[in-house]
């Protein structure tokens, strides 16, 4: 497999940046993935980055070296960060949980698989159009979706998000694809500091007549000026499919056929902990997190059946009425 890549991630009128980004693979398989802290809630950069270091560990593990299935891991990675948000929070004895929105993407052989909870986004762009985009768990998508347009106050309900890491619910998890790629098509990871303020129009215009190296940073730097002073953080992380086949002996791309079958890559890092060391997620953690995510799952499919059983018919009574 063969990509290229280009990130840039800039702090607007925000007193802090906790917009997290970063790409991971193996090689046959690739994980690019961005996630946004929300403010209101703490260290929404913890949240931001322990989301990322999750998806990236899980897929160290389960890509050996592709995915058996890329849709079933990114469900069942989101849930994981999920519940590694959740146990972070009980851990600190926090009365209120970090929260971060996620969208990530796996390239694997020809196909591409992506998913999203709440409103960061993934935009594909194919011979200069937009060929898909994922929909924000957001009133103002909803909205959209009904062909409304939010009018008075409804229109303060613009950024209210239905779902998002770290909530004391289940999240919302969209999961698309697979999608065959043709070389040259273009996939662009966003928080919403980008989308906000610069148009799908010019998102997909910008992609698709300039190399990713060019439009990216024009994009955030366009985001910027139309934000002015309190501008959100501003992340993007673009990638180009270049092919399945060989490198090209110029090319500058990164091409992942020189990593054995156990070979990964990586650029998501752990996040900083105490005396400034970096905390990696071990095999116990993720194993311990895996148990729990499978015991929620196994009880909620238990109260499922029971529900069923109580509302089933009784047979004998409906003879005898």
């Amino acid at each position: 497999m063969r990509f290229s890549t280009y990130q840039v991630s800039r702090r607007g009128g925000r007193e802090k940046n906790e917009d997290r980004m970063g790409y991971c693979y193996t090689r046959e398989a690739g994980l690019f993935a961005l996630a946004d802290g929300m403010g209101g809630h703490p260290e929404g950069e913890v949240a931001a980055q322990l989301a990322l270091q999750t998806l990236a560990a899980l897929f160290q593990r389960e890509a050996k070296p592709a995915l058996a299935k890329p849709d079933e891991y990114l469900q069942d990675a989101i849930l994981i960060a999920q519940q590694q948000l959740l146990r972070y929070a009980a851990d600190k004895q926090m009365s209120d949980t970090p929260r971060t929105t996620i969208v990530a993407c796996v390239l694997q052989g020809r196909n591409a698989y992506w998913a999203h909870c709440g409103d960061s986004r993934l935009y594909l762009v194919r011979a200069g159009r937009l060929i898909a985009r994922t929909r924000d768990h957001s009133y103002i998508e909803l909205q959209a979706a009904l062909g409304r347009v939010p009018q008075g106050a409804d229109a303060f309900n613009r950024n209210v998000l239905f779902t998002c890491l770290g909530s004391p619910g289940k999240p919302m998890v969209d999961i698309s694809g697979p999608m065959q790629l043709e070389p040259g098509d273009r996939l662009l990871l966003c928080s919403d500091g980008l989308w906000g303020t610069v148009a799908d129009d010019e998102i997909t215009e910008q992609l698709a007549k300039r190399p990713i190296s060019d439009a990216v940073p024009e994009l955030v730097e366009q985001a910027l000026r139309n934000g002015g002073v309190r501008c959100d953080n501003v992340t993007v992380l673009a990638v180009e499919w270049e092919g399945a086949g060989d490198p090209e002996a110029d090319s500058e791309a990164i091409s992942t056929l020189g990593l054995d079958d156990q070979g990964f890559a990586s650029t998501i890092q752990g996040r900083m902990g105490a005396a400034g060391r970096r905390d990696e997620m071990d095999e116990d953690e993720l194993d311990r997190s895996v148990r729990e995510i499978n015991e929620v799952i196994r009880q909620a499919n238990s109260r499922a059946d029971n529900a069923a059983k109580v509302a089933a018919p009784d047979p004998a009574a409906k003879k005898n009425s």
